[in-house]
């Protein structure tokens, strides 16, 4: 027995004895943010309420990401009525400057006006 884990004696148990450790346990973070001293909290209060800030490299992707999808939607819909390749590029191009200009316009910086927003 080490540490109080394992067995009292490996005898009768059909095993050697040998402990291994659990190389997936998962711990917590505990990752700390160096805020200028003005705020006063000890060094053992973690986070202490400070929230990190969103990368706007990973937004602006998102952003794009939600319009390429909603124009992939329009883009099957599109071709399930039968329109000519064409008129739906025409109409993927007319679209895309829409959502673009709106992303541009809300200056949220995440294009609140291009979320997903099915409400079934």
């Amino acid at each position: 027995m080490y540490n109080g884990i394992g067995l009292q004696t490996p005898r009768g148990s059909g095993t050697n004895g040998y402990v291994q450790t659990n190389k997936f346990l998962i711990r917590g973070r505990t990752s700390k943010v160096v805020v200028d001293g003005d705020k006063g909290f000890a060094p053992d209060q973690g986070m202490g309420g400070i929230s990190k800030k969103a990368n706007k490299e990973i937004l602006e992707h998102d952003r794009k990401r939600q319009i390429e999808l909603k124009l992939v939607i329009l883009e099957d819909k599109l071709s399930e009525q039968g329109y000519t390749d064409a008129e739906i590029s025409e109409k993927c191009e007319e679209l895309r400057s829409k959502l673009e200009a709106e992303a541009a316009t809300t200056g949220d910086g995440y294009g609140g006006a291009v979320g997903i927003s099915d409400k079934k």
